[in-house]
């Protein structure tokens, strides 16, 4: 198995290219969304707003599918299967996402009164593939 040290796969994380997080509805169907996301150590990190749907979702269930490629080739991806926590830090972390997705120092797009959340991802499952 794969791992996110594995150097194809930390070149995939470490630019800026947008993940699919795939979670648990209520009712049991699947909800795919696009986040911002980093590693941190041997784990995921992403971020959202507290009351969203996909944050709502991991808060009740905590497994979760995350999807990386890149825009030039969706053939090259690493799909991380794992179980997520709720973190500290996730305005310093959004920031840090903010200079690495769009290079500002602090992420423009807060709503006022929003507020954000943080999950960290032990991945279970690492499968990286390319083709082309």
């Amino acid at each position: 198995m794969s791992t996110l040290n594995d150097p194809a796969i930390q070149a995939l994380l470490e630019q800026p290219n947008v993940a699919i997080v795939s979670t648990h509805n209520a009712d049991g169907s699947i909800l795919s969304a696009i986040a911002w996301v980093n590693t941190e150590g041997d784990e995921l990190a992403v971020n959202s707003a507290v009351g969203r749907k996909w944050p709502t979702n991991l808060q009740r269930d905590p497994n979760v599918t995350v999807l990386v490629y890149p825009p030039d080739n969706p053939m090259e991806y690493v799909e991380v299967r794992g179980t997520a926590t709720v973190d500290d830090g996730a305005d310093e972390h959004i920031d840090a996402l903010s200079k690495k997705y769009i290079n500002q120092d602090k992420y423009p797009f807060r709503v006022p009164g929003e507020e954000r959340i943080k999950f960290t991802i032990a991945p279970e499952h690492v499968r990286y593939q390319k083709q082309g």
